[in-house]
This record gives C-alpha cells, structure tokens and sequence, in this order.
C-alpha cells in the first residue's frame, strides 16, 4: 500500500506543479509570443499563425494592456485548480472525487478546444495542441485513480477484517 501511496503522491506532486506551471505561463504572454514568433520563423505552416498573434499580441500589449488582466486571471484559476490536489496527496482514497473531477474535466478540453477554437478561428493545428493537454493531463490522473481504487479495495478489505476481528472477540 506504501508503494502506491508514493507513486500517487509523485503523480500528483508532477500535475500540481504542471497545472500551476501551465497557468502561470500565461502571464508573460507577450514576451513568450515574441519569442515563439522568431523561434519559428522558418517553419512554414506555423509563421502566418505565429505572425498573426505576434501582431495582434503587441498591438494589444501597445493599445489595451488591461485586458492582459484576463491572462493573470486564468494563472489565478490554474495556481487555484492545482490547490485542489492537496486533498487527494494528503488522502488519497477520501478525495478520490477530485481526480475524477480532473479526468472530466481533461476530457472536456477536447470539445472544447474543437469547437470553441473553430469559432475563434483558431488553425485546426493549434487546436489539437490545446487538445494534447487534456489528453496528457488524463494520463497521470488515471494512473492515480487506479492506484486509489486499489487502495481503497485494501482498505475496505482491512476494515472488514477488523470488524470480524471485533466480532468474534
């Protein structure tokens, strides 16, 4: 039981700090743009989306840099999600709740991505790279939920076992 209690913790220590470091990322989004733009001025399907964020990010940066504010905000909710983790790291089969929630949620990131991303007119490219979060983010939350539906199957079999010790004594 030990055993799937540190892998457990590892895991969600790893998504913690990815969904906290993902978030906050979305701060300097001027400065990360301008250097993605350079970084992949050579590669051809990427520079004309590249270009026109590099644009419209500094245009924006220049003309309007409250409405920045919307990307400390989304950090906020990224550093504030991640937060939620602490319960299932301290008692991982209690809050077993919180990493279903997360699967849900990750999952959901896939029609949201296509859809919302087709009305915004978002390159059907980049759209699978905000897809790729929601699937990567499944795959250390499912192996967490495996590990806790064991640990839950150990524990209840040990309470049923000390209950029938109970009994018999």
């Amino acid at each position: 039981m030990e055993k799937d209690r540190k892998i457990i913790k590892q895991w969600l220590l790893f998504f913690m700090i990815a969904l906290a470091g993902s978030g906050i990322t979305a701060m300097p989004v001027q400065s990360e743009i301008d250097f993605l733009y350079k970084w992949t001025e050579n590669i051809g399907f990427i520079q004309p989306w590249m270009e026109k964020l590099h644009v419209a990010i500094n245009e924006t940066g220049e003309k309007f840099p409250f409405l920045f504010y919307g990307y400390d905000w989304l950090a906020f909710a990224h550093i504030v999600l991640a937060l939620l983790f602490i319960g299932p790291y301290k008692e991982p089969v209690k809050n077993k709740w919180v990493i279903e929630f997360a699967i849900y949620a990750c999952l959901l990131v896939i029609p949201f991505a296509l859809i919302a991303g087709q009305f915004r007119g978002i390159p059907f490219w980049w759209r699978l790279v905000d897809c790729s979060f929601g699937i990567i983010g499944i795959i250390p939350l499912s192996t967490c939920l495996r590990k806790i539906k064991k640990l839950e199957e150990k524990e209840l079999a040990e309470s049923k076992k000390y209950a029938f010790d109970l009994l018999i004594t």
